[in-house]
């Protein structure tokens, strides 16, 4: 497939660039007036229009995009896209000022998830999973992360997990599975928490690494869920079946989930809606990766992570849904990208960067995906006819995304 005439080629960074850090994030370069070729399934050669080499301007399966812009999927490294049922129950309890701790009273919550999916069969979650997930990536998402957490038991948990792998073998995306038992407390465990932590290592581990069924561990490390010393001590039986963290941190107080994210060499510590001096600084010069979820803060009414205090404290900073039916029922990665500059005050170039080629990082897939690089896979967005980049978040709640390619191919859904 030979796509010509490209208004502007966006995110050519240099294949040997797998994240970008600080003020690395406004560089976004883009090829103008650009041609682009893919080859079984790959990006082959690009280059600009007046330099195209005559040997292949005149393949028949060329798609012209004049006026257009092609840039790599968005890659959405934290989402919760299984789950059994809706809660809008209680966004209209939310509405009418009940609480967080009134609507879990009320039966609500991660609480009322679990118990909804421990009643849905594997094939009735796989289903409704795949319809959302189609809708995902016509809205451009072209590589996701998706989290157990609502299973809460052994069978529950094993039966997400089997959905997500089932996910990955039907889908032509990269799918990445993580393993979040520590998400809450079951009520049978309120008063028990090491008898849950001990479910979790010695019962749910095993039989997860005997299926290969995840590819990282997830603790909600926050006050009124998992301690600090309740995750590390979760962190490091994970490490002992190879999975690697990714943790919930900081979305409701600064609970230290951040600092015990990097002592553990986590990928990435999401959400950080609330953040400190010691929170930037643990983050200044780490691997790890910062993912804020914008639109968690929209829908709940929370603070906005401090994007800006992050860039400049050198952190590499990622953006992602946290499609979930609690506190972000919306997976659309475009009104994440605008929410990013709306809200979080990050320029466009910088809340692209971090929605592609830092979101692919945080799944450990930016050498294959998440920026356009010879040899990396051909995951795409062609948009509609616009103005200019720029205009892609600041048109936010509709879609400017004509065109999906993945795998070299046109995708129809």
């Amino acid at each position: 497939m030979l796509i010509t005439n490209i208004k502007g080629l966006v995110g050519v960074h240099p294949k040997e660039k797998l994240a970008l850090r600080g003020s690395e994030l406004a560089n976004l370069p883009v090829l103008e007036n650009a041609w682009l070729l893919i080859e079984n399934g790959l990006i082959k050669d690009f280059g600009e229009m007046q330099s195209i080499p005559s040997s292949i301007s005149e393949l028949s399966s060329s798609i012209d995009t004049s006026g257009k812009f092609v840039l790599p999927s968005w890659c959405d490294s934290h989402s919760h896209l299984v789950f059994a049922a809706s809660r809008e129950e209680e966004f209209v309890m939310k509405i009418e000022g009940k609480s967080y701790e009134d609507i879990a009273a009320a039966g609500g919550g991660i609480l009322n998830s679990a118990r909804k999916l421990q009643l849905a069969s594997e094939d009735e979650l796989f289903e409704s999973a795949s319809n959302r997930l189609k809708e995902l990536i016509k809205l451009g998402t072209g590589a996701l992360e998706i989290k157990s957490g609502y299973g809460l038991t052994v069978d529950s948990e094993l039966k997400m997990l089997r959905v997500i792998k089932r996910l990955k073998a039907n889908f032509p995306i990269p799918i990445k599975a993580t393993f979040l038992a520590a998400h809450a407390y079951p009520q049978e465990y309120k008063n028990d928490h090491q008898g849950y932590i001990n479910l979790i290592i010695e019962q749910m581990l095993p039989a997860i690494a005997e299926e290969k069924l995840a590819d990282y561990i997830d603790v909600f490390c926050e006050k009124g869920f998992f301690s600090v010393e309740e995750t590390d001590q979760i962190l490091i039986a994970g490490a002992s079946y190879g999975l690697k963290p990714k943790i919930h941190a900081n979305q409701l107080s600064v609970s230290g989930g951040v600092q015990i994210g990097v002592k553990h060499n986590a990928i990435s510590v999401d959400h950080l809606e609330e953040t400190d001096a010691a929170v930037l600084n643990s983050l200044a010069n780490s691997d790890t990766i910062a993912t804020l979820l914008p639109s968690c803060s929209f829908y709940l009414g929370i603070p906005f992570a401090n994007a800006r205090e992050l860039i400049n404290a050198n952190a590499i900073v990622a953006l992602a849904s946290d499609f979930n039916p609690g506190s972000t029922p919306s997976g659309n990665m475009n009104f994440v990208v605008s929410l990013a500059c709306i809200k979080l005050k990050m320029l466009p170039e910088e809340a692209i960067n971090s929605a592609t080629l830092n979101g692919a990082a945080a799944m450990e897939l930016s050498d294959k995906i998440g920026s356009i690089a010879i040899g990396k896979k051909a995951n795409l967005i062609i948009t509609k006819t616009i103005p200019s980049i720029a205009f892609l978040p600041y048109s936010f709640g509709q879609t400017q995304i004509e065109t999906v390619i993945l795998n070299g191919e046109i995708y129809n859904g």
